[in-house]
C-alpha cells in the first residue's frame, strides 16, 4: 500500500494535476474572498516604499481592494496600453499599487484580461505553475528526482500562486532556456530568456547560459538579439512610436525610484535587521556582482554539465538574495536553485541538512508551522526566510569555484536523455 501511495506522489502526471488543482484552488479561493476595504500600514511599515507617502495613500482612503491585487494590475495594464494612459501612474480605482512590468507584458495580457476575473486569474496562475513543471522536466535528473524538486518548490509556488505573482513563470523560463540549451536548441532558449526580461529584467542573468555552448554562439546572439528587438516593439501593433517610448521613459523612472527605496528580503535587508548596517546597497549588488562573476573563472569547466546546471543553481539563487526588492513570493525562485543543487550533487549530510534548513527556515517559516508571534517577533523582523537561502548561495559558489574535472550528476539521479 505504502509503495503505491509513494508511486503516486512521485508520477509525474500526477504532479502535473496538483499544480493545476493548486493554482485553481488559490485563484477560487482569492475571488470568493470578496472586497475589502483600504487600511493604510501603521507608520514605519514600509519606510521606504515608494507607496508610503501621505499623497499616494490618501488616495486610497474609502476605496476597496482585493485578494488578488497583483493579478488586477496586470489585467488593467492592457487597457492603459491600449488606451495611450501612462502604465506606470497610479489608478486608485482599479488597483493599489504601480504597475512595474514592461509594456511588452501589458499586450502580452491582452489574451486573458477580457476574461471573467475567476477564469482569467484561474489560467494566469495555471500558467505560472504549468512554467515551473514543464521547466523541471527538462532538466537531466530522473523522474522521481524531479517529482522530489517539484515537491521541494510547492510550497513556494503556492505561495507564489495565492499573490498571483509571476515569478513562477521566471523560475520556469530560466529553467527551461537551459533545458533548450542541452538540447540543441538555442532559438528555443533565446526566446524564453527574452521574454523572461519582458517579464521582470532580472530574467536577462540567463543570457550567460551562452558562455557554455561555443558550437552555439553565433546563433544565440542572433535569435537574442531578433527577440529582444521584436519584444521591444512589439506594443506598436496597438499603440504609436512616440508613445511606446514614452511609456519606457516612464518604466525605467519608475524602477530607479523603486529600487532605490528598498532592501528586500535580501543580502542588504539580511545585513539592515540583523547588524544594524544601512545605506550598504551599492557595496552588496557590487559585491554580489564580483562574487558571480568569479564563478566564470572556471573555463576548463564550460563543457561539464554538473558545473552548468550548478551555474544555473546558482543563477536563480542570485537575482533573488540580491533583489532589493525580493519579498516572500519571489523565494519560488530562489528555492528551486537550492533544489537543482541538492539534487545535482552526491548525497551527504551536509548537504541534506543545508536542503532542510531551506526548506523549513524558507518554505514553512510563513507558514502556521511557525506560530504567529514568533513570525511576528522572529521571522519578519529578522527577514529569516532569506537567510538560508543567502547560505545555500555560499555553498553553491564555494561548490563551483572547487568543482573537480571529473564530477558528474550521481547515477540514482541522472537520466541520460531529457523527456518532456
Amino acid at each position: 500500500m505504502w509503495d503505491k501511495i509513494v508511486k503516486l506522489v512521485l508520477n509525474p502526471r500526477f504532479l502535473l494535476l496538483v499544480f493545476v488543482l493548486a493554482a485553481i484552488g488559490a485563484s477560487v479561493q482569492n475571488v470568493l474572498l470578496g472586497l475589502h476595504p483600504y487600511i493604510p500600514p501603521k507608520p514605519g511599515t514600509f519606510p521606504n516604499d515608494i507607496m508610503n507617502t501621505p499623497e499616494q495613500m490618501n488616495l486610497f482612503i474609502g476605496k476597496y481592494l482585493t485578494e488578488y491585487n497583483n493579478y488586477k494590475i496586470f489585467k488593467h495594464s492592457w487597457f492603459h496600453l491600449l488606451n495611450g494612459t501612462n502604465l506606470y501612474g497610479l489608478y486608485p480605482d482599479e488597483h493599489w499599487d504601480f504597475y512595474k512590468y514592461s509594456p511588452t507584458f501589458a499586450l502580452l495580457m491582452s489574451s486573458m484580461s477580457y476574461f471573467p476575473d475567476m477564469l482569467g486569474l484561474s489560467i494566469w496562475n495555471i500558467l505560472n505553475a504549468i512554467t515551473v513543471f514543464f521547466a523541471i522536466r527538462t532538466l537531466p535528473f530522473k523522474d522521481k528526482t524531479q517529482a522530489m524538486l517539484m515537491w521541494l518548490t510547492a510550497m513556494e509556488l503556492l505561495t507564489c500562486l495565492q499573490n498571483n505573482q509571476s515569478n513562477g513563470l521566471m523560475c520556469g523560463l530560466v529553467i527551461a532556456a537551459y533545458g533548450c540549451m542541452e538540447k540543441g536548441k538555442p532559438m528555443l532558449a533565446t526566446l524564453w530568456l527574452a521574454l523572461s526580461v519582458y517579464i521582470k529584467v532580472y530574467g536577462a542573468i540567463g543570457f550567460c547560459l551562452f558562455l557554455f555552448y561555443p558550437q552555439y554562439r553565433i546563433k544565440f546572439a542572433l535569435w537574442g538579439t531578433i527577440w529582444m528587438v521584436l519584444f521591444a516593439i512589439l506594443p506598436l501593433v496597438v499603440t504609436s512610436p512616440s508613445t511606446l517610448v514614452w511609456q519606457y521613459l516612464n518604466w525605467a523612472a519608475l524602477m530607479k525610484a523603486d529600487a532605490a527605496a528598498a532592501t528586500g528580503l535580501s543580502v542588504a535587508g539580511w545585513l539592515h535587521t540583523w547588524f544594524g548596517l544601512d545605506n550598504v546597497k551599492s557595496a552588496v549588488s557590487i559585491g554580489g556582482l564580483l562574487l558571480f562573476l568569479a564563478q566564470f573563472v572556471r573555463v576548463d569547466l564550460y563543457r561539464n554539465e554538473v558545473y552548468k546546471i550548478l551555474m544555473v543553481a546558482s543563477m536563480l539563487l542570485w537575482v533573488v538574495i540580491f533583489n532589493h526588492k525580493a519579498e516572500s513570493p519571489t523565494f519560488v525562485i530562489a528555492v528551486a536553485g537550492a533544489g537543482i543543487w541538492y539534487y545535482a550533487r552526491p548525497k551527504a549530510t551536509w548537504r541534506l541538512v543545508t536542503i532542510l534548513v531551506v526548506f523549513i527556515f524558507t518554505s514553512l517559516s510563513t507558514t502556521d508551522i511557525f506560530p504567529p508571534p514568533v513570525r511576528k517577533a522572529l521571522i519578519y523582523p529578522y527577514t529569516i526566510k532569506a537567510v538560508p537561502c543567502i547560505l545555500a548561495w555560499c555553498v553553491v559558489l564555494l561548490e563551483i569555484l572547487f568543482l573537480k574535472r571529473e564530477a558528474r550528476i550521481p547515477s540514482e539521479r541522472h537520466a541520460p536523455t531529457v523527456v518532456l
